[in-house]
């Protein structure tokens, strides 16, 4: 485990663990079904959520997460955390959350971004990470977090600012991009950029793993459905002259 305080440590777990409860909340919020087999779907949502995060942490208290062995296994666990992201995204479930849930919330719940930064931060101080990881250096997803809360209150006084939404995705996929390529040229790899130290190892470590494994998750998920919700719309708003043209035709 990496040496930290103990307000960053459980700050951080914390969050993610809000994080990943916001998931289960999703699950449950966006079915449509009866009680019974909402609370079924809501368990299996819950289940699955624990079994990642425990899966994750003993992968990464146990030492099996590296960078430099042979094969990498971290660069192996960020490869499952992208398809498993894009995979609820992509599937009739992310359909269901992206279109099962106010747009304001799905733009919204990004805001856990801001206190992530913040945790970040902190962590740079505290020697866990190099700078060019947090706010201080060359990481400014904080004003993804920051946007997501005002375009949210925009998004609840005026449901239908949809231009709006597509540029904060797009700017919030930018920058958690950039991020992302930040980590990966910190990380002791030969693809290694910034060789001030320390590297970018301390995410293969317990509980920190979870920044990968619940927070960019989380960030990658939450764009997906956006995307999802938009293109929704945007087929609703095209269905819509079509269907009310019989209805035009026969009133004359």
């Amino acid at each position: 485990m990496v040496n930290s305080s103990p307000l960053l440590l459980w700050s951080f777990v914390a969050l993610a663990l809000v994080v990943a409860s916001a998931f289960v909340a999703a699950v449950h919020r966006s079915s449509s079904a009866g009680r019974a087999q909402r609370s079924r779907e809501t368990a299996i949502a819950s289940i699955a959520t624990v079994a990642w995060l425990l899966l994750t942490l003993v992968l990464a208290a146990s030492g099996r997460l590296s960078f430099t062995s042979r094969p990498p296994t971290m660069p192996l666990l960020i490869v499952a955390i992208f398809a498993v992201a894009f995979g609820i995204g992509t599937s009739r479930l992310g359909l269901r959350i992206a279109t099962g849930i106010p747009l304001a919330a799905l733009v919204g719940v990004q805001a856990f971004r801001f206190p992530l930064e913040l945790l970040l931060h902190r962590s740079y101080q505290e020697g866990l990470m190099p700078v060019q990881m947090g706010y201080s250096g060359l990481n400014y997803d904080i004003l993804s977090g920051l946007s997501a809360i005002v375009v949210a209150l925009v998004l609840l006084r005026r449901p239908s600012s949809l231009a709006l939404v597509r540029v904060w995705n797009v700017a919030g996929i930018v920058l958690l991009a950039n991020i992302l390529v930040i980590a990966l040229v910190s990380a002791p790899t030969p693809l290694r950029v910034f060789h001030n130290e320390p590297a970018n190892v301390w995410i293969t470590r317990a509980p920190w793993v979870w920044l990968p494994a619940v927070n960019v998750l989380a960030a990658v998920l939450g764009h997906v459905l956006v995307y999802r919700r938009l293109r929704h719309e945007a087929q609703t708003a095209a269905r819509t002259p079509l269907a009310s043209a019989p209805t035009l035709g026969m009133s004359r």
